[in-house]
């Protein structure tokens, strides 16, 4: 009998002795396909490498480069261009629907109609109010989206739809994307400019030109409103001439040696990129710059011989030459907040659109009368626009609305005329609605690109402009 049990047990720890030795690997197998089905998949650390050369898109592109002109803080689209009539009838009457405030605090319920005249100009019969009559001598060349929709109602996160994609902060701006996807046809200049507004930066600052996790070189560049337009561009004059250029050589010749060794840092491949840009920058970005050389008619037709424009014509006129010489994108803001009219709509929209209507429009008429107007996308308009009822009865404004307000757009392959609607009021869309990614989606496919092919691998994920959200090329807006 004990002969019997020690048998046994020698049986038994032999047993679980062989099947530890079989099972182990086995099992310490499936633990590391666990870790590794676990583990994020690493960045790509590899030799690509990224560059601003002019590149074929996959499809035929209607258009080759972009001046966006934003209007920061949401333009009233009801007062401008989407009329409403009933508000006029019901002015000062409580509203007979629901409204989606922003400000609670300062929110009423009465019905604020338009202080201004609308006519209606050009083939197409566009309503224009008299507050944008420089605008209404373009009608036939440019199409009013009145569809338009983020449905987020704060200033940042509608501009980070607008210009990046998502409500989302550290993405890339629609600038990256293009110059990412295209590069630019010029040797000496940015391939994607900032022109910013001499009173202050926009809401969300230098992020609205950011490359997010695209690779550095296509961040935007800025050009300031005043001279030097682009710092630290001239060397002092100690330094000037062959000083520099010895001194160039050999800051060239270290940074290759030291990129050779490294391949694939991205972030050194554009900072060497962007230092050999800068020298051939320093003839070409004055040039460009230099309004003495275009013709009296032309800074007449800007508004340059008037206070009240010629700030905002200069940095039109600039971003036409700049387009001229190959720049890809073109983006120029207004100040923080400049069409947020919470308050004093009646003084402050008048003053507002005064400053940028006849710039708009003459940098439209003189693309065209270039020949540049049909490869070129010109872009007005903000990241929302107005409620139709009273905010701050004592000083009257409107609060924010992005369920439905209105931009327009001309050139680069989009038609003329007018899309969608806004209901009776002008606070949803409810014809044709434009999300900001389809209008994404859209302009993508007039540069020949398809916005679910745009991608850039970032953390294992490949991301998009679009994003995965349901995004559409929407025909209608195309000629």
């Amino acid at each position: 009998m004990t002969n019997n049990n020690s048998d046994i047990q020698s049986s038994r720890r032999h047993f679980l002795a062989s099947s530890a030795m079989r099972g182990g690997p086995l099992a310490l197998a499936c633990l590391m396909a666990q870790k590794a089905n676990a583990e994020p998949k690493k960045p790509n650390l590899g030799t690509e490498g990224f560059d601003l050369k002019p590149k074929q898109p996959p499809l035929k592109p209607r258009a080759t480069a972009m001046i966006s002109m934003f209007m920061q803080g949401g333009p009233s689209q009801m007062d401008l261009l989407d009329p409403k009539p009933i508000l006029n009838e019901l002015h000062m009457q409580k509203f007979p629907g629901k409204i989606k405030y922003d400000n609670a605090a300062q929110a009423s319920s009465k019905v604020f109609g338009s202080p201004w005249k609308f006519k209606k100009y050009g083939e197409h019969g566009t309503d224009v109010s008299e507050l944008l009559p420089e605008f209404s001598t373009i009608v036939d060349d440019a199409l009013v989206i009145r569809s338009m929709h983020t449905g987020v109602n704060n200033h940042g996160q509608s501009i980070y739809a607008m210009n990046g994609g998502r409500p989302l902060a550290g993405r890339p701006a629609l600038g990256s994307w293009l110059t990412y996807a295209l590069g630019t046809k010029s040797e000496s200049l940015p391939a994607y400019i900032a022109m910013t507004d001499p009173k202050g930066l926009p809401v969300a600052g230098v992020l609205n030109w950011s490359n997010g996790w695209l690779p550095s070189l296509f961040q935007g560049t800025v050009i300031r409103p005043v001279k030097p337009r682009i710092l630290n561009l001239q060397p002092p004059p100690h330094l000037d001439g062959e000083i520099q250029s010895n001194y160039l050589d050999l800051l060239q010749s270290l940074n290759r040696r030291h990129a050779e060794q490294r391949t694939g840092e991205h972030e050194l491949q554009a900072r060497i990129a962007n230092f050999e840009l800068a020298e051939r920058m320093q003839f070409a970005a004055d040039e460009a710059t230099d309004l003495s050389r275009e013709s009296k008619a032309t800074h007449a037709m800007y508004g340059l011989d008037q206070p009240e424009t010629r700030e905002f014509g200069e940095r039109c006129l600039i971003a036409r030459r700049l387009v001229e010489r190959g720049v890809r994108f073109v983006q120029l803001f207004t100040k923080n907040q400049y069409w947020d009219h919470h308050g004093g709509i009646v003084k402050a929209l008048p003053a507002s659109c005064k400053k940028i209507d006849k710039p708009a429009a003459a940098l439209v008429k003189d693309l065209k009368q270039r020949g540049l107007l049909d490869s070129t996308v010109v872009h007005w308009g903000g990241e929302m626009g107005r409620l139709p009822v009273i905010q701050n009865e004592a000083n009257i404004g409107r609060d924010h609305n992005t369920y439905g307000f209105t931009m327009w757009v001309a050139g680069g392959g989009f038609r003329s005329g007018m899309h969608g609607a806004t209901d009776e009021f002008g606070h949803h869309a409810v014809e044709d609605q434009v999300n900001h990614f389809d209008y994404h989606a859209t302009l993508l496919h007039l540069f020949g690109l398809e916005a679910e092919n745009l991608t850039y691998e970032q953390n294992g994920r490949e991301q998009s402009l679009i994003d995965g959200q349901p995004a559409k090329v929407i025909e209608k807006l195309l000629a």
